[in-house]
């Protein structure tokens, strides 16, 4: 899932950021103490062996987030439309409201879920959290599978929601603690590939099975993968904060098993990395004494300045744009997407297409976003929607009316309009929240945007039949979506601040002087500014210094 994949960027950003000032104060004493720990890393694949172990073990139940956000997309159908292969009523029958709450509140509980699990796995650990999620998994499925009515599915859903969080959140943080920093970013897209082959896995069992046996398969998926998780050591960094320095020191030997001794050194390489874990810890401890000095008031005054509103409502914007675009109801209705084009291809294996082109998409795009700007693909990705919408839309409309009869041409513009979709509107916006927020207030702005995103996505999944009856069937809701998928790149192109390769402050800095980005002009630096610039890149450098004397 795109938001997950967000997630671990912005991680990485707000430790950045959130190191910034208290790297500054503790520069000299830092570089003294520390000394670069890469150099002593072997670089084949083998002494990483162990972390590739741990983060497929620990985002297993990934799998199990793709099935639940797909399984809408097999379970409507079944409950829509209530006549079975053997001419028997469907024990079940859901009205047109009842399946857009199946469908969309398994993700209207999800930042409940998130708050949760936030507080927990701080407490308990990272894994022991992920843990704890094979309960609400067991109910939420469980329920589903044995539903007599659709409200225990509704409610099933529901906790199948909040599983979801606790499941993975823990996990991308498990794995951005473990990875080493050359392959994080790889062993990061893990999680959100996994969660692309669940909804893979969810529509080829949807194709075939029953949707209630495909509920109790999904508490299968979550069984194994949380069994395999007492097989590997809990997060060192978590482990040196609750002051379990013996079992830090295990942790890191099991992930250091293969690494090579240390030249020149006394100590192993798990000696260390676990010396240099309590130093950055204690600076964590400084950096939250002065993180307490900044409080909730002043937190909220932060809101009404500039750089926090505007980030905020330039972000609001684009989610509202990228939800109601099609992205997500598309994939939560795609079984019924697909029957309601009036095409013969099975909708299931277009279904199952969707899936594994989001899965090779998620890959070409985490290359994309390292060397391509935000704006030109968030602008090209919503013309190449709009195009492709548009186009399945028209043939669509003729295969209707039954003077076109390739009816497998809707569908491929479909799934084209899912390709582009995956290059800039659909992943960006999420890689944003954490880029445009001042430090002071950046966590909590991006929990406040993600809370406000994912209430959005709430509400669009569950406008589909109301859209679809305002807009006179589904070639006029196609056209829709071709047409918010146009003034998306519009937004995007006056209202969206590049942040490709920008400083966090300097991004700050822009809504100080701008809130529409065309036409937007530098603002002459006064004396004074300049050298609080030159401070800065100096700290800049020192920065880099420091990083590079840590980096393990």
């Amino acid at each position: 899932m795109e938001p997950l994949s967000a997630s671990c960027l912005n991680l990485a950003i707000q430790e950045d950021a959130a190191n910034e000032k208290i790297l500054n104060d503790k520069l000299t004493e830092m570089i003294v103490s520390s000394k670069s720990l890469s150099r002593y890393e072997g670089k084949s694949f083998k002494t990483i062996l162990p972390q590739v172990i741990a983060t497929f073990i620990s985002a297993g139940y990934h799998i199990v987030v793709g099935m639940a956000l797909s399984y809408s997309a097999i379970l409507i159908p079944a409950l829509n439309g209530n006549i079975t292969e053997d001419g028997n009523d469907e024990e079940l029958y859901a009205t047109k409201t009842e399946c857009s709450w199946i469908a969309s509140v398994v993700v209207l509980v999800v930042p409940l879920g998130a708050v949760t699990i936030g507080m927990v796995m701080d407490n308990i650990g990272r894994l022991n959290a992920v843990k704890l999620a094979i309960i609400p998994t067991i109910l939420g499925w469980g329920l589903i599978a044995a539903a007599q009515n659709v409200t225990m599915i509704i409610v099933g859903r529901i906790i199948v929601g909040l599983a979801t969080a606790w499941g993975s959140i823990p996990a991308t943080v498990y794995i951005t603690e473990i990875a080493r920093p050359d392959v994080r970013g790889t062993l990061v897209s893990a999680a959100p590939s996994l969660s692309s082959i669940g909804m893979v896995v969810c529509f080829l069992m949807g194709w075939f099975l029953h949707w209630r046996t495909v509920a109790w398969v999904a508490i299968l998926y979550a069984s194994v993968p949380i069994m395999l998780l007492f097989c590997i050591p809990e997060s060192p960094a978590w482990l040196v904060s609750r002051g379990k320095i013996q079992q830090a020191a295990d942790s890191l030997r099991w992930f250091n098993k293969y690494q090579p001794q240390p030249e020149n050194r006394g100590e192993s390489l798990a000696e260390l990395q676990l010396s240099l874990l309590q130093r950055e810890h204690q600076t964590k401890l400084e950096e939250q004494a002065w993180k307490g000095e900044f409080g909730a008031k002043a937190k909220m005054m932060e809101f009404l300045k500039p750089t926090g509103y505007k980030p905020l409502l330039v972000l609001f914007g684009l989610f509202f744009f990228q939800q109601f675009s099609g992205i997500y109801i598309t994939l939560f209705y795609s079984v019924t997407f697909f029957q309601a084009v009036g095409s013969d291809f099975n909708p299931y294996l277009a279904s199952t297409f969707i899936a594994v082109i989001r899965v090779i998409m998620s890959c070409i795009n985490t290359y994309m976003l390292k060397y391509f700007r935000r704006r030109p693909l968030v602008i090209v990705s919503g013309f190449g929607m709009a195009i492709c919408m548009l186009l399945s839309g028209l043939f669509t409309h003729l295969v209707k009316e039954g003077s076109f009869t390739h009816t497998w041409v809707p569908v491929f513009f479909l799934l084209l309009y899912v390709v582009t979709s995956m290059i800039g509107l659909l992943p960006i916006p999420w890689t944003m929240t954490a880029e445009l927020f001042p430090i002071e207030i950046r966590g909590a702005a991006n929990s406040a945007t993600y809370s406000l995103a994912y209430v959005t996505m709430s509400v669009s999944i569950q406008s589909f039949w109301t859209l679809e009856s305002w807009f006179q069937g589904i070639a006029g809701l196609q056209w829709f979506f071709a047409a918010v998928c146009i003034l998306s790149s519009v937004y995007t192109y006056v209202f969206l601040p590049e942040t490709h390769g920008k400083k966090l402050s300097d991004i700050t800095e822009y809504f100080v002087h701008n809130t529409i980005f065309l036409g937007s002009t530098k603002q002459e630096q006064s004396t004074g500014t300049v050298g609080r610039k030159d401070i800065h890149l100096t700290n800049g450098q020192s920065q880099k210094l420091i990083k590079k004397s840590l980096s393990c």
